[in-house]
């Protein structure tokens, strides 16, 4: 007799390890003494993590600490931008709400 049970076999994405900005800036500090492959060896990541790291802290000149403040900065004002023109738009819409009434109800 056959056995017609199908197991179902997924495949687990492997975690991602999340680093603090902290860890990072140390990680090049790290880097600049000792180069990517030891420091990688060493803190147990992939040099092409180290490599990444380098790169997004040279484009801005910024530690990369900084550069997570300004994008929370920006998301954050992001945010208040759209709920201001939500407002605006709203009140647009009463003030020519309460002008057609006005002019409906002049005798």
């Amino acid at each position: 007799m056959k056995n017609n049970d199908q197991t179902v076999t997924t495949t687990a994405k492997p975690k991602r390890n999340k680093y603090t900005s902290q860890f990072k800036e140390q990680a090049l500090e790290r880097v600049k003494q000792d180069g990517v492959p030891k420091a990688a060896k060493e803190l147990g990541i992939a040099q092409a993590m180290l490599y990444n790291w380098q790169a997004k802290s040279r484009q801005t000149g910024q530690p990369l600490e900084e550069q997570k403040l300004q994008q929370a900065e920006i998301a954050r004002l992001t945010r208040e931008n759209t709920r201001l023109e939500e407002e605006v738009a709203f009140l647009k819409k009463a003030a020519a709400y309460f002008d057609k009434v006005r002019h409906d109800s002049v005798p």
